[in-house]
C-alpha cells in the first residue's frame, strides 16, 4: 500500500535537478529572465509540468526496481492465478486496460498502483497482505487499486502535481528577486541579478514545495474514499471494511516509497503528509454510504 510518496520525491528531485540546472545556465551563459514575467511563467510551466508528468512516466518503472515487484508473467500457482484472474475480472468491470499484475516481498500487508494512464497499469501486492488476508479481503484491496486506475487518480494527481509545482517556481523566483533587490538597494551597477536572487529563489522553491506537498497529500487522502467505494462495489462492500479492520488490526504498515504511497490501501502516519486518512474515518464511510 505504497503509492504518493514515490511520485512526489520523484517530482520533487526531477523539479530540483531542472531548476538548478536552469539557475546553472543562467549564471554561465548569462541568460537573464528576473524582469522578463512571461519568461518565468514560460520556464516554470515547462518546467512545472515536465518534472510531474517525468514522474508519472518513471512510475512504473520506478516502482519495479524499488520495490524489486516481480511481474506475474505465466502464473506459477494457484494463488497467482487467481490473483490474475481476479484483476482482470474487475479491470474489465470498470472498463480499464488489463495492468500488469506483480508480487514484492514484504511480511507486511500492502499493495499499490501506479502507471501513466488507465490502460497502462500495474497493481501489485505485497507478500504479507497474500499470508495475512483472506481471499474475500484480497479481492477487496485488488478492488481498491484498480479503483484508483479506472478514477484517473495518477493522472488527475500528475496533473495537479504540475500546476502546483509552476506556482511554486514563479512565486520563488519573485520571491528571489525581492530578496535580491532588498540586499542590493538602489545599487543596480552591472545590471542582472545578484547572488541573492540565487540563494532567494532556491529556498523559496524548498519552503512553497513542503507547502505544495501538504495539498498534494490532502487530494490523495481525498481520493482515498472514492478507491474505497470502488473496491466496495468491486468486491462488496463488507469485503471492503473487512480489509480495512484486518489493517487496523495489524497496526501502520511502513509507507510505500514516493508515489506509490498515495495509491495503496493504507498509508502515512502523520497528519498534514499523511497520504490516507485514518482507517476508522475509511470505514466510517463506507458504513454509512447506501448502494
Amino acid at each position: 500500500m505504497k503509492r504518493i510518496l514515490l511520485l512526489a520525491l520523484t517530482n520533487f528531485a526531477v523539479v530540483a535537478v531542472l531548476f538548478v540546472t536552469w539557475n546553472i545556465i543562467q549564471a554561465v551563459f548569462g541568460i537573464q529572465l528576473s524582469g522578463n514575467f512571461t519568461g518565468i511563467a514560460i520556464m516554470a510551466l515547462i518546467f512545472g509540468f515536465g518534472g510531474s508528468f517525468i514522474s508519472l512516466f518513471m512510475s512504473k518503472w520506478m516502482a519495479k526496481r524499488s520495490m524489486g515487484v516481480q511481474i506475474i508473467e505465466s502464473p506459477n500457482s494457484q494463488q497467482e492465478r487467481w490473483l490474475v484472474d481476479t484483476v482482470r475480472r474487475q479491470a474489465e468491470k470498470s472498463g480499464i486496460g488489463m495492468p500488469e499484475v506483480g508480487i514484492f516481498h514484504s511480511p507486511d500487508p500492502n499493495a499499490f498502483a501506479t502507471g501513466a494512464n488507465r490502460n497502462n497499469a500495474l497493481v501489485a501486492v505485497s507478500s504479507g497482505l497474500l499470508q495475512n488476508m483472506t481471499p474475500d479481503e484480497v479481492e477487496a484491496v485488488l478492488g481498491h487499486e484498480i479503483g484508483h486506475v479506472a478514477n484517473g487518480d495518477m493522472v488527475t494527481q500528475s496533473l495537479l502535481q504540475g500546476v502546483l509545482n509552476t506556482f511554486v517556481i514563479i512565486f520563488a523566483r519573485l520571491i528571489g528577486m525581492a530578496v535580491d533587490n532588498f540586499f542590493r538597494g538602489n545599487d543596480d551597477e552591472g545590471g542582472g541579478v545578484g547572488i541573492g536572487y540565487f540563494l532567494g529563489s532556491i529556498v523559496a522553491e524548498i519552503f512553497l514545495g513542503f507547502l505544495a506537498t501538504m495539498v498534494v497529500m490532502w487530494f490523495s487522502r481525498y481520493r482515498e474514499f472514492h478507491a474505497d467505494k470502488a473496491g466496495a462495489n468491486l468486491a462488496g462492500r463488507q469485503k471492503m471494511i473487512a480489509a480495512l479492520r484486518r489493517l487496523q488490526g495489524a497496526g501502520p504498515a511502513p509507507d510505500l516509497p514516493g508515489e506509490m504511497a498515495a495509491f495503496g490501501i493504507s498509508g502515512g502516519i502523520g497528519k498534514l503528509f499523511s497520504t490516507h486518512p485514518p482507517l476508522e474515518a475509511r470505514i466510517a464511510a463506507l458504513e454509512a454510504q447506501k448502494y
